[in-house]
């Protein structure tokens, strides 16, 4: 049942508006926040090294405050922050979809939680997609 709600096209919409109001809302606050997102919605521009990159989990918490904090801009679709990374600090731009942010929390407390970042077809390019759709009518039509 959970699965028919946060894969449904409407409730991702719905989470997407939802995370931008919120993030909005810190930002006129200027109010320092964390934010975990899913690493296969994120860009990196420049990419980041894969010595920085291998550290990274599925799900990559992200600390704005000070520079990054001030960088951070809201766009349609997605939000864009600088941010460094590693002991040489790489400066690269991170591009995360509204969808893809798992978790915001503000002093270590979660303020919220949007469960369409662990959905994998939302990540997944369309030539992806379209090769599981069929593995997933083949199995059904094996399974006759």
């Amino acid at each position: 049942m959970i699965q028919s709600i946060i894969t449904n096209k409407k409730y991702k919409e719905l989470t997407s508006k939802q995370v931008k109001e919120l993030l909005g809302f810190l930002q006129e606050r200027e109010e320092e926040f964390a934010l975990t997102a899913n690493l296969d919605g994120i860009t990196f521009t420049p990419e980041i090294p894969k010595t920085i990159k291998r550290h990274f989990t599925k799900f990559t918490l992200f600390a704005l405050a000070n520079y990054t904090l001030e960088s951070l801009e809201l766009h349609d679709g997605y939000i864009t922050f600088e941010a460094g990374f590693g002991e040489e600090n790489f400066g690269s731009v991170c591009k995360i979809p509204y969808y893809a942010i798992f978790q915001l929390s503000v002093d270590n407390s979660i303020l919220y939680i949007n469960p369409t970042a662990t959905v994998d077809k939302y990540f997944m390019s369309e030539k992806e997609e379209i090769a599981q759709m069929k593995r997933s009518r083949s199995a059904f039509t094996l399974n006759r």
